[in-house]
């Protein structure tokens, strides 16, 4: 049986862990994913104050992987009916080589004798979409499945991947709602490189004491205004630059409590982040933003103003109920559904989520897999019911965390986001990562 994972985000890397220890040798596990690295989401926020750290927040595939082939490619579209992918070249096919050979031949281990620093990723093989080599060799065994060829980076043509269960863990991408001109003037936080340009256009407008204005007061968009407020401190103009987090509904994190929201403003306040709310952007320029016929002057526009489906789903996020199936053998995990758990309850977008939605569909999938040894009716699938333990959001140095009912702050809080943040990269299996950010959060002064 082939089974599929597209893409290894927080879903699709747990997920995938998860079928390498369930599933028997017999059955294939290919992991598709756009880059031959894991990225961090949930951290890519303190890369903009340290870009030191976006080291530790990239993971090699081939690192925390044991047996899954993956195949570095840009998912263009998903048939559950046919059961078929269809695949191209990565946005640089000859870029993610380049990061994948790159990470190999930084990957010795402590006695500097170029062996892999994990041996049993000798078992990982890797393909990028475009390439006509392969990085390490797998057995290749198709099952009687078919997949045509590949194609060139630029060229239109796509390779066809089938499979027998599949798991869509495609994230999501930022949703700039239609408001005129906010595509093509604002930054959002979505990759590394967004980072880097958030980092070097707040430097250039510190100088002269500029406003930047972030729209989206959900936790990414706190995350931000928190570590640009540090920055400015940091650089020594913290009272010359202006910050200001606009949102649209009636409170700062409207998804979640009045008590959390409370504590989150109290924190942005205390580093003079300005908040505006019921302040939903109506156009974007050059030179600022229109809130309600008032045009606010900007030096720096950015947004955090919500998320939609990734390209392969029509940028749609299709509603997945208990067993998070979309079609029959075809599940829908993480940020790329609307998930309804068996209690009725919509489920939120956030990491925490889409790990434990994750665990139920590994049950569902390893349980497919040993039917379809055994043979017979089709099993009982995995129902999925949110639960979470709470929230954790960093706002600069600080953070703000609710467990139950009780609402955090200060050293508490700090400390519980720090031990989450590493606890998921030991869980994924990248425990030198986990040790270098507990290190580097725990190193970070109070503001």
């Amino acid at each position: 049986m082939r089974i599929v994972v597209l893409g290894a985000g927080y879903a699709g890397l747990t997920l995938a862990r998860r079928l390498e220890d369930a599933l028997g040798p017999d059955h294939e596990l290919i992991v598709v994913n756009d880059s031959p690295s894991h990225l961090v989401q949930h951290e890519i926020h303190r890369a903009i104050r340290r870009p030191a750290i976006a080291e530790g927040i990239v993971v090699p595939l081939t690192e925390v992987l044991d047996r899954a082939t993956v195949r570095v490619a840009q998912v263009e579209g998903v048939d559950p009916d046919a059961k078929t992918v269809s695949l191209a070249a990565p946005p640089s096919a000859e870029r993610a080589a380049r990061a994948y050979d790159g990470k190999r031949a930084n990957m010795g281990d402590d006695d500097g004798d170029g062996d892999s620093e994990r041996a049993e990723s000798e078992g990982t093989a890797i393909e990028i979409e475009g390439e006509s080599e392969r990085a390490d060799s797998a057995d290749d065994a198709g099952n009687g499945r078919e997949e045509c060829g590949g194609a060139e980076e630029g060229d239109e043509t796509e390779s066809v991947l089938a499979y027998d269960v599949c798991a869509v863990c495609l994230g999501a991408e930022t949703d700039f709602q239609d408001v005129p001109g906010v595509a093509e003037h604002a930054t959002p936080l979505k990759r590394l490189r967004d980072a880097e340009r958030i980092r070097e256009d707040f430097l250039s407008v510190l100088p002269e004491g500029g406003r930047v204005v972030i729209c989206g007061a959900g936790l990414s968009g706190i995350q931000v205004a928190g570590e640009l407020a540090a920055l400015a401190r940091e650089e020594g103009a913290s009272e010359d630059c202006k910050i200001l987090l606009t949102e649209a509904l009636e409170e700062v994190a409207p998804a979640f409590s009045t008590e959390f929201s409370r504590a989150v403003c109290e924190e942005l306040e205390d580093r003079s982040v300005e908040i505006r709310t019921n302040a939903p952007v109506e156009r974007a320029t050059e030179d600022g933003i229109v809130v309600d016929d008032e045009e606010l002057a900007t030096d720096q526009l950015l947004w955090t103003g919500g998320i939609r489906g990734p390209r392969a789903l029509e940028n749609e996020r299709p509603v997945v109920r208990s067993t998070l199936e979309l079609g029959e053998g075809t599940f829908l995990v993480g940020d790329a559904a609307r998930v309804v758990d068996t209690n009725g309850a919509a489920v939120p977008a956030s990491a925490q989520s889409a790990v434990r939605e994750a665990g139920a569909v590994a049950k569902s999938i390893a349980t497919i897999a040993d039917h379809g040894d055994q043979g017979g009716f089709r099993p009982r699938l995995e129902p999925f019911t949110f639960d979470s333990p709470g929230w954790l959001v960093s706002v600069g140095d600080g953070a703000v965390a609710q467990v139950g009912p009780t609402v955090l702050r200060g050293k508490a809080a700090k400390a519980l986001k720090t031990s989450v943040g590493a606890g998921y990269l030991t869980s994924v299996g990248a425990i030198g990562n986990a040790v270098d950010l507990a290190r580097e959060e725990l190193a970070l002064s109070p503001d």
